[in-house]
């Protein structure tokens, strides 16, 4: 059976509109609202739904669960206002801009013993699900390093950095990746070029538990879009790359031994399934609401990956003390 749920969404800006479109085409939007009434307006009338502010939505009992998509300063209070009214929440990354905040929530979940799902899309792409499984299935040996690319001409944030905006993506796969694994050492340098305080570029080294190493670059600054994530192993690499069609997204490439060359034609394209990666994960967000259990990006992985932003952001500062 079809799990359904009854869900209100907070914001329709140039995000949430995809959400509302999603969870409509899987039947599951129940009522939207914005700080923008008429921007609301028009996707209730297009959706059929109801316009409803967030506290009427919070006193409705056919009301199931909450999809934030507001800007980050926004989501610590009306996260903590929608578990306090028994709401299932999903709210769009980054969970928070502080570690208290995130702590807060999930606290506060706890309490209410309902669901929090963090919108780590690439957690759901079918190239990240097929890499993982891989990755878990011995294909490229043991997994050594990992390098993700998040670069592209962007919408500059004036609140958020480019850490917070851009690399929740990849510390959410990093996580899945190193299996939770606790993140040893961590060097981070950030670049800001047009809000000061606000870094437009970063650059972070981490070493995890057993042995794996990960380098992030993200930068909303970049002429061109580049979105790799790149497993090198003991015997083989894959190189995710969302801006590839689908049957290039995902390739396997050799590792080639002492004194050989590795050949781009080695490269084998890895089999996958096109889907719309919102699409499923909001079909994951209607099941968490339907059985009240955690999905794949829950409050432990969002915690993990605040307490790494935490870390990246606090190494940011140290190397701007001694420079």
């Amino acid at each position: 059976m079809t799990a359904k749920a009854n869900i209100g969404l907070i914001g329709t800006g140039a995000w949430g509109r995809h959400i509302a479109r999603n969870l409509a085409a899987l039947g599951a939007l129940g009522a939207l609202d914005d700080h923008d009434s008429a921007c609301a307006e028009t996707y209730a009338a297009e959706y059929a739904v109801r316009q409803l502010p967030f506290t009427e939505m919070l006193a409705d009992a056919s009301i199931e669960a909450i999809a934030l998509a507001t800007p980050p300063a926004h989501h610590h209070p009306l996260a903590l206002d929608a578990l306090n009214a028994g709401k299932h929440i999903y709210v769009e990354k980054p969970l928070t801009l502080t570690l208290d905040e995130a702590t807060a929530i999930a606290a506060a979940a706890k309490s209410a013993k309902r669901q929090v799902m963090v919108g780590h899309l690439l957690r759901y792409h079918a190239g990240f699900l097929a890499a993982d499984a891989a990755v878990k299935a011995g294909k490229i040996g043991t997994l050594r390093y990992i390098h993700a690319n998040r670069l592209a001409p962007g919408r500059v944030r004036t609140v958020e950095s480019v850490l917070y905006d851009l690399c929740p993506h990849d510390l959410a796969m990093i996580y899945r990746l190193v299996n939770g694994a606790e993140a040893q050492n961590i060097t981070c340098q950030g670049i800001s070029h047009i809000t000061t305080g606000i870094d437009d570029i970063i650059t972070a080294n981490l070493q995890f538990d057993g042995g794996i190493e990960a380098t992030l670059h993200a930068s909303w600054m970049h002429p061109i879009k580049r979105h790799e994530l790149t497993l090198i192993g003991s015997e083989a690499a894959l190189i995710f790359d969302d801006s590839q069609d689908w049957h290039s997204k995902l390739m396997l490439y050799p590792i080639p031994k002492s004194g050989q060359d590795i050949a781009q034609g080695d490269a084998v394209p890895m089999p996958l399934t096109p889907s719309e990666p919102l699409k499923d994960e909001m079909q994951a967000f209607i099941n968490m609401v339907a059985t009240n259990t955690p999905p794949p990006t829950d409050i432990t992985e969002a915690l993990y990956v605040q307490k790494l932003l935490t870390r990246m952001q606090d190494s940011i500062g140290q190397h701007r003390k001694l420079s």
